[in-house]
Order: C-alpha cells, then structure tokens, then sequence
C-alpha cells in the first residue's frame, strides 16, 4: 500500500478509524519511504529480513489494544469521532484520568518488557505536550497553535507511531553552527506552500518503523541564540526528499546463535538526511523564538518523561528476575555476596518505584489547563546513572557462563549427551539454561544489550549538562535562609 503524503492535518479525520491492528500497521510501512541499509535501499521495511522481528513485536502489540482483555486499559472513546484511540494521546484533567492514562503506560511497558524506549506510548505523550503548549505557541503566532491543537487530533485519530529527531551531526561540536549551516537543519526558502529544510537530524529512532517524525529544537542550538535554526515540525517519513539511513541491525542471528531480546526490540536507530524537502505550513509548530522553544521543551515533554520513568522500571524488573534466576542457575544465590547485589538491583527498582508514584501523586496543573506528573528530571539523571551498575551486576553473577552457551543448533546436535553432562545448571536442564543466559547475553553483553546501555545513559540528554540545569533551577532559598541565620550569629 503506497499512501501520499497528506497536504496538512487541519480537520484531516477523513479515513481515521483510531487503533490500528497489526495488519493495517504492517501495510502503513509500505508507502515509497526511502529506508538505507548496508548501502542498499530497503523496498518494505515490513518484511525485510533486519526489521520484520520488531514490526511483528509492534503489530503483536497494536493487536493486542484490540483484545477484550485490554481495549478498556489501553484505549478510550474520541469524543469528537466515537474511534478507539491510545490511551497515550488521552489529556488528563483529572487524577482519574492520569491514573488511567499511565495504567496504560504501565501496560505497554510489561508486555515488552521495558526495551522498547520508542514505544509509541513515548511520543504519543509527546504530542499531548504539544497540544498542551498550544496556548504558548499560538502567542508567537496564531496559526502555530492551532497546527498543534490539529495534529493531536490527526495524530490520535490516525493512531501515528511516531519518532523524533532533536540532535545535530557530529561534524564539529566546537564550531559555531551560525557559521556553517551543515551542522544545523536549517531553512533554505519559505514560499506559499511552505518551508523548505536542507540538513540532517540525529538520532532518530524508531524511524523506519514509525509513520511520521516530530522535529522540535534541541537546547543548545537554541541558547546559541541561533534562531534560523528554530525549527518545530511533523513530516511523514515517505516525504519527498526525506533518507533514512540506518545504523547495523542487531536483530540478526548469526549462526543459529539467537538474540531473544534483539531480535524482537532493536528498535532502529537512524540519521536523516533533508535534501530540500517541503514543511507544510500547517506542519509547524514553532519558527525563530528561542525562550518559546527552551520553555517548551520541558513543557511538552511533562507526560513522556513518566512514561520513559515507567519503561525503565520495567526494565530494571526484568534485570532483577533474570540475575536471580541466573544466580540460582548457578547455585550461587546462597552467597552473601551475590545476595547483596541482588538486593542492590531491588533498591534501585523499588526507589524508581516510588518516585514514579510520588510524581504522579504530586501532580500539577499545567497553564494548558491538563493534569501533568511533578516534573522529575532528577529521578531520570539518576536512572542513567544507575543503569551501568545494573549491567554491571548481572555480568559480575553471570561471569563467563555468560560468554559460553550452546546454540539451539548445538541442542541438536550429536553434542547433546555432552551437553548434558557438562552444560546443564542447578536445578535446571541444558535447554532452559542456555536459554537463561542467552537473554542475560542480550542485556549486557550482545551488541543490542550495549545499545541499551548507551540508550539509557543518553536519551533523557546528556547527564552532565542536565544536572547543571538542574543546579541552576533548583529552588534552595528556604533552607538558604536558615543556613545564613545559622552562620550569622555564635
């Protein structure tokens, strides 16, 4: 199925039928995009052999929305259209309604197991934050607000599975992007129909996998005073001039040797490549204003930030049961110092825990008027912190056993008896062990487990310079005050 390209979102609800299944899914993949691998061009994303293992994850998952089981949890009733739409694009005014809508969140992070940080759960939540900033958007000009306020609607309705591209490539990080336009997505000519954008974006992932990209500002572009590169947008990944060059793939079996985990959640990482492709203008959010575009990114970002909190807890679950179950494979759970490590890894889940409870239950009205979680951009530098020493830990139980398992080809094989004797575990069987450390494999060793790792370090921002942020708008005049009343007398 080959879609055009929509001329803009305005009211666009002609053909929206709100939650997709997998098939429609699988088919909206097929729509002339120009996909880069290996030096080729990928003819469909959806049955290539490096993709096809998460565009089934996905389509499992967006069929699953349609299951009596889960429709009440994971979706809700448009009040404008009567469709079933995401939970993740709802808009909160109550504590009920946050309830409901990171219920949801909770949902789609337990069934994949907390590796898909690009769920569309993610950027879903990043699209109501747009619409809540409307108001925002609208001062600088009118028609900037109601893009957005129009493609929440078109977004939810058509049930987008989305990206976004927020860096610069890494050309020359000490040059001044004022001065040399290649190192900024930049604009080439404004004309009736729109804006043209030459450039590139990184770090897009998801992106062959999603129907659109959300570009909006990254920060330090914007404190550079650079306003030419302001730059908020939506564009569907099949437009005119769009390349989408993906990195390797870690989805791949080599050698029957399989990666449980890779293979079903490598999730894509792309650069993308603006060769003077056309932005509708009613595609944009934001041009040349860049106190609108720094305040915002906090502001749209209030309901994704608890969303990626909820995914890495689930992820921090996942290392806690495969650790002890590996420990035990083993018999080292006996251990008073493997007992100490797995505590550790529970200290970590259960402090992200009841963050993630603490920041909803101090939830704060926004001046769009939604109910958003208690910003906590502390707790996400802390979960970037910790996720090193998590790895750290499973390697340390899992030792070289993590390096050494039989393949499944190996199960088979006239090596079984040997296998048997010499591969087997504590209490379980060669099969069912190999397979244990396989996935532990995947999480800290295989090329997918250190994209995770590099993944979670960097994906909230660069640690270091958000703390700083953080430094600097932290509110300490209250205890301030008492520590100079303090020092001010003997």
């Amino acid at each position: 199925m080959t879609t055009s390209v929509p001329a803009g979102t305005s009211g666009a609800l002609t053909g929206a039928t709100g939650i997709l299944t997998g098939d429609q899914y699988r088919a909206s993949l097929d729509d002339g995009r120009e996909v880069w691998l290996s030096g080729k061009r990928v003819d469909n994303v959806a049955t290539h052999p490096a993709f096809s293992g998460v565009v089934d994850e996905f389509a499992r998952l967006l069929d699953l929305r349609h299951d009596p089981e889960h429709v009440e949890l994971s979706t809700f009733v448009s009040p404008e259209t009567g469709n079933r739409v995401s939970q993740a694009y709802s808009m909160p005014t109550t504590p009920e309604e946050l309830r409901a809508k990171f219920a949801a969140s909770e949902w789609w992070m337990r069934e994949s197991l907390g590796q898909l940080g690009r769920s569309p759960d993610f950027m879903s939540n990043v699209v109501v934050g747009l619409r809540d900033y409307a108001p925002e958007l609208a001062a600088v000009r009118e028609e900037f607000g109601k893009n957005a306020v129009a493609y929440h609607r078109y977004a939810s309705e058509h049930d987008l599975v989305l990206t976004h591209a927020l860096g610069d490539p890494q050309i020359d990080r000490s040059a001044d992007p004022r001065k040399d336009d290649t190192l900024s997505l930049h604009i080439v000519e404004e004309n009736a129909d729109g804006v043209v954008v030459r450039g590139a974006k990184q770090l897009a992932t998801l992106a062959p996998f999603s129907h659109e990209v959300l570009v909006y500002l990254n920060g330090v572009t914007a404190a550079r005073g650079a306003e030419k590169f302001v730059l908020w947008f939506a564009l569907p990944m099949n437009a005119p001039g769009l390349r989408i060059l993906c990195r390797e793939p870690y989805s791949l079996d080599a050698e029957g040797h399989t990666h449980p985990l890779g293979r079903r959640f490598d999730e894509q990482d792309a650069m993308l490549f603006f060769d003077d492709v056309l932005i509708p203008w009613d595609r944009l959010f934001l041009l040349g204003d860049s106190m609108t575009a720094i305040k915002g990114l906090v502001r749209i970002n209030a309901w994704s930030l608890q969303s990626t909190h909820i995914r890495f807890l689930q992820r921090l679950r996942v290392f806690v049961s495969v650790a002890k179950m590996v420990a035990h494979s083993i018999g080292v759970d006996t251990f008073r110092g493997i007992q100490e490590q797995l505590g550790e890894l529970i200290s970590y889940a259960e402090t992200l825990e009841l963050g993630i409870i603490g920041a909803e239950a101090a939830a704060e009205r926004t001046p769009g008027g939604l109910l958003a979680p208690r910003v906590s951009y502390g707790l996400g530098f802390w979960s970037a912190g910790v996720s090193a020493r998590v790895a750290e830990i499973l390697r340390q139980i899992g030792s070289s056993g993590l390096i050494m398992q039989p393949s499944e080809a190996d199960l088979t094989s006239e090596l079984r008896p040997t296998l048997e004797t010499y591969m087997r575990g504590h209490d379980i069987g060669v099969d069912e062990k190999s397979r244990l450390f396989r996935i532990a494999w995947d999480l800290v060793g295989s090329g997918f487990g250190s994209r995770q790792e590099l993944y979670e370090y960097l994906h909230r921002g660069e640690p270091g310079a958000g703390r700083t942020r953080l430094w600097r708008s932290y509110d300490s005049s209250a205890v301030d005050a008492q520590i100079r009343d303090l020092i001010s007398r003997p």
